[in-house]
């Protein structure tokens, strides 16, 4: 379609010009050809009742003596002066000869049988010297005195009656110009003017910039046919302006995250650079400005793997996991954590999941720290894992703080902390869930938090069947070799 022009009215304009121009030439000839076939049927009509006229004529004289002392009364009772009429015995030459022109009889004219009434088909249409059509009709007559047998011939050349379908020819054909181009123009006018609500849309749209995304199309005053349009277009900026403030919220969390341990690092430096310092202190400052690297690479590694997660199409390699086994690991090796926070673990267990091992284990190491870390000492960490028919099920409760309802969806969102946490100095980053969720977006499955009950707050892992999976690794690739060194490192 590059031939197309680029705008759509005019586009539109023209493919309806074209239709206008079809529809009112295929109209305008068929009433040419209409008017035309009409006045030949109303010629041969006339010309079939002249000769059947003077067949009657023939009939009822006494003799054909009174036929030729009276030329001139033929010649009147003709059409035109270029008319023919032929009275004549078979084979014998004219009595009665009115032929202006001197045109001759043609050969092909046969003359109807006497005691038969003409119709359309004896009419011959022959074409004379300059083109124009010459009707020719012959028929037999019993002479009313002797019962001979003449022959009447008339003719009648359609000159006046051509020059006037020519003219009408000349005056459809200009009808069908002007109204093509009457119709051509008024689709324009009504194009312009029915397009107009996708030019307010437009001007609208113009106004919407990252300053105010907060800004809709107008649904209602929307036509029909571009409603849905709108509508999508809406849920479109809906979600840009979600990304947008998500985006300026990790900008401004990131910030804050690596503000704090590169101000410690700044600040030790300069202190240890104030003044000469012996080895132990300078080892001291070095131990730990280490302990802020770490943790400035920590926070990297993990936004790594987030970017990694969100602009790849990962397959993963799954295998089947014993919940058991893997969760009574788990709790042992995070016990010491938990007795220094005061916590205990309680594993309920069993069953398996088909998932990527080093993925699950992140998964489940990341909730769990997060239940040693804001679990109330005194308190019972517990790890649940069951399988369903639908779906592999890990869970992880504390008791804690209390957590508003409307923070339990922003939970998995980077960067982000409830108030309790904020309210308290601790070593988490805010990306700890966000890497759960990515994990679990990578499974095709989901990660839940909920409260059952105040105090209570419980995430959920939910891996699918064993039958999906298996489904879904049949048509999946090799696992990136970058995101696997990201999860195992």
């Amino acid at each position: 379609m590059n031939w197309a022009p680029r705008s759509l009215a005019l586009r539109a304009t023209l493919l309806l010009g074209a239709v206008a121009c079809a529809v009112t030439g295929a109209l305008g000839a068929y009433f040419y050809f209409t008017a035309r076939t009409a006045i030949a049927e109303h010629v041969d009509t006339q010309l079939i009742g002249r000769v059947e006229h003077f067949r009657r004529l023939v009939g009822n004289v006494q003799t054909l003596t009174d036929l030729r002392d009276r030329p001139l009364l033929f010649e009147s009772m003709l059409g035109a002066e270029s008319d023919v009429l032929l009275l004549r015995r078979p084979g014998d030459a004219p009595f009665i000869n009115v032929n202006p022109a001197g045109l001759p009889v043609p050969a092909a004219l046969v003359a109807a049988p006497a005691d038969r009434p003409l119709n359309a088909h004896d009419v011959l249409s022959l074409p004379m010297a300059d083109g124009v059509p010459m009707h020719w009709v012959a028929a037999q007559a019993l002479a009313g005195s002797d019962g001979a047998h003449i022959e009447v011939l008339a003719a009648h050349p359609l000159t006046n009656e051509m020059r006037m379908i020519e003219s009408n020819r000349d005056r459809v054909l200009a009808g069908a110009i002007v109204s093509m181009l009457a119709s051509t123009l008024l689709a324009w006018l009504v194009l312009r003017h029915g397009l107009r609500p996708l030019r307010a849309l437009a001007d609208k749209a113009s106004e919407i910039h990252p300053i105010n995304l907060a800004m809709r199309l107008p649904e209602r005053d929307a036509p029909r046919e571009i409603q849905q349009m709108v509508v999508a277009f809406n849920a479109m900026l809906e979600r840009i302006a979600t990304g947008y403030e998500r985006l300026s919220q990790f900008s401004a969390d990131l910030a804050h995250e690596i503000r704090t341990p590169i101000g410690i690092l700044v600040g030790q430096t300069q202190v240890a650079l104030h003044k000469a310092r012996s080895v132990d202190e300078y080892q001291r400052v070095l131990e730990s400005n280490l302990e802020e690297l770490n943790r400035l690479r920590q926070i990297a590694e993990n936004i790594l793997f987030l970017a990694q997660v969100d602009h790849a199409s990962l397959a993963i390699d799954r295998a089947p996991l014993g919940l058991a086994a893997e969760l009574h690991k788990i709790a042992e090796y995070f016990e010491g954590l938990a007795d220094e926070a005061g916590l205990r673990f309680e594993v309920s267990a069993s069953g398996s999941a088909m998932v990527n091992a080093p993925l699950c284990r992140r998964a489940i190491n990341n909730l769990v720290v997060n239940a040693v870390r804001y679990g109330a000492p005194g308190t019972t960490v517990r790890l649940v894992g069951l399988q369903t028919p639908e779906a592999a099920v890990i869970a992880v409760e504390n008791e804690g703080p209390p957590v508003a309802l409307e923070q339990l969806g922003r939970l998995f969102d980077r960067f982000y902390q409830g108030d309790a946490a904020r309210s308290r100095p601790t070593e988490s980053h805010g990306l700890g869930l966000a890497i759960v969720k990515a994990i679990m977006v990578l499974h095709g499955g989901q990660a839940l938090a909920t409260s059952p009950t105040p105090g209570l707050i419980r995430f959920e892992l939910r891996f699918p069947a064993v039958a999906a999976t298996a489904v879904a690794d049949g048509a999946s690739a090799a696992p990136r070799r970058d995101l696997q060194d990201a999860v195992t490192g």
